[in-house]
């Protein structure tokens, strides 16, 4: 299984990368949104680890993108974001 993180937090990071490979999965890492965007349209992942809260391009706009291209891959999302909303936003895609 092909996993993608994608984390802004360096030490979050790669405690679930190290954690993941440790437990047999191939994982990469991308810090901010646009390195998401540039592994996913290059790379056939199993599965991603999104934060919404990213630099660059908006971790909802990420997981947008990703829905126009792919509505199959399986997504996990991280957030600190306590908004009623925005849980309903993320959900929807």
């Amino acid at each position: 299984m092909k996993i993608l993180i994608v984390e802004d937090e360096v030490i979050l990071n790669k405690t679930i990368n190290t954690s993941l490979k440790e437990s047999g999965y191939v994982v990469e890492s991308a810090y901010d949104g646009k390195k998401a965007l540039d592994l996913f349209l290059v790379e056939n992942y199993d599965l991603i680890v999104l934060d919404l809260n990213l630099p660059f391009i908006d971790g909802m706009d990420v997981l947008k993108t990703i829905r126009k291209n792919d509505d199959e891959i399986k997504i996990i999302i991280l957030s600190t974001r306590s908004q009623i909303e925005d849980k309903v936003e993320g959900l929807d895609y």
